[in-house]
């Protein structure tokens, strides 16, 4: 890692270390409420976006005990993780990919949340099964995203509800690949409730065909407390924990 990231030392007199400290420390007590409410006896494991923060914000939720980080990006993911190889973080990748990418992000990714085709799917699971051979890592967690639109995905992004069994059988049945569970954005403008009570209920349904996919990734800064009531196991937090995104271009 870069010298310049705060050391254990220097972290407590760094002003961005402590505001990370209490920025997350908020978001940490709001999931433990909603899981409470919820009846839960189990929190969701936290993913930080960190989309557009610099690797240094990283190391620094990493020394405040963050595990799991997100992006979308996979030329600014790669260079992150990159730059903070040794961390002990696992790197979610969240965002649209195609299939010319696989070879990139499989370098670096824990999981991929963002599957929606299965040629997707058998792109990574060609590049993960090289390097299984190669360094022997370990398979791809792979969540189906899905559209809880009725466009079938062309604002938010996802495969329709119909494609879900299909889709899933893809990535069950493909070497280095393992069927996590399915993953969604409520759309805009609809109350979050309906959106992910919907998509509780596609889990469901791909639970009795792939028991082991009990995934679900879903809510954000906004609506975090609706993905927990209806069954989140994974949220993506990122602007209520690092800011607004500082601008680019």
């Amino acid at each position: 890692m870069s010298e310049n990231f705060p050391t254990a030392e220097s972290a407590a007199g760094d002003p961005r270390t402590a505001e990370l400290r209490e920025r997350l420390a908020a978001v940490r007590q709001r999931i433990s409420a909603a899981t409470a409410a919820a009846g839960r006896s189990e929190e969701p494991q936290l993913i930080v976006v960190s989309k557009f923060h610099p690797a240094a914000d990283v190391a620094r939720l990493a020394g405040l005990g963050v595990t799991d980080v997100g992006e979308n990006r996979d030329q600014e993911a790669a260079a992150k993780s990159s730059e903070l190889a040794g961390l002990p973080v696992r790197w979610h990748f969240i965002g649209q990919l195609q299939s010319n990418k696989a070879k990139s992000v499989a370098k670096y990714a824990f999981s991929v949340q963002s599957i929606d085709r299965p040629q997707l799917a058998e792109a990574l699971a060609k590049v993960v099964a090289r390097q299984q051979s190669e360094s022997g890592r370990e398979d791809l967690d792979c969540y189906i995203q899905v559209s809880l639109e009725d466009d079938g995905g062309a604002h938010r992004g996802g495969a329709a509800q119909s494609d879900v069994e299909r889709l899933a059988e893809s990535i069950a049945t493909a070497a280095g690949l393992r069927l996590a569970g399915v993953m969604a954005v409520a759309p805009l403008g609809a109350p979050p409730e309906e959106a992910f009570e919907k998509l509780a209920a596609i889990s469901r349904d791909l639970r009795r065909l792939h028991p082991d996919a009990v995934g679900i990734s879903a809510g954000m800064s906004q609506d975090l407390e609706a993905a927990v009531q209806f069954g989140a196991t994974h949220l993506r937090i990122g602007s209520d924990i690092l800011g607004s995104r500082p601008r680019v271009g």
